[in-house]
């Protein structure tokens, strides 16, 4: 099975081939070894960076953006969706705090990425 890629690595975004010889993948237009890289863990073990939101209990802001901290294996991906749409903050976070640590045991926390809850007034 050959799986056809652009690369993200680097501007040049490289369009690239990858297949598996037996148990060595084998990566063609590929410029750098970044690329190749990139290639072999697309293939091997595909991660993401999840940014989503979360909701509040405060009402001028019922959502918060939050992303995880580490790419996350991307057959997780709905695990922690469904996980996510559990959580409520309940505390004036701000960006860079942590909602949930270690999410679903997957070595990445939920993190904030703003600071519009911590900077809302009470009104």
């Amino acid at each position: 099975m050959t799986k056809e890629l652009v690369c993200i690595v680097c501007p040049r975004s490289c369009r690239m081939q990858i297949s598996m010889d037996g148990s060595e993948p084998v990566v063609t237009g590929n410029t750098c070894k970044r690329g190749r890289d990139f290639a072999v863990r697309e293939m091997t073990d595909p991660r993401r960076t999840v940014c989503t939101t979360v909701r509040t209990a405060f009402p001028g802001v019922p959502v918060l953006p939050v992303r995880v901290s580490a790419p996350i294996p991307k057959g997780r991906i709905f695990d922690l969706m469904r996980e996510v749409n559990r959580v409520t903050v309940t505390e004036r976070l701000g960006r860079g705090d942590t909602v949930v640590p270690n999410i679903l045991d997957l070595g990445a926390d939920l993190i904030v990425t703003s600071n519009v809850l911590k900077e809302e007034t009470k009104g």
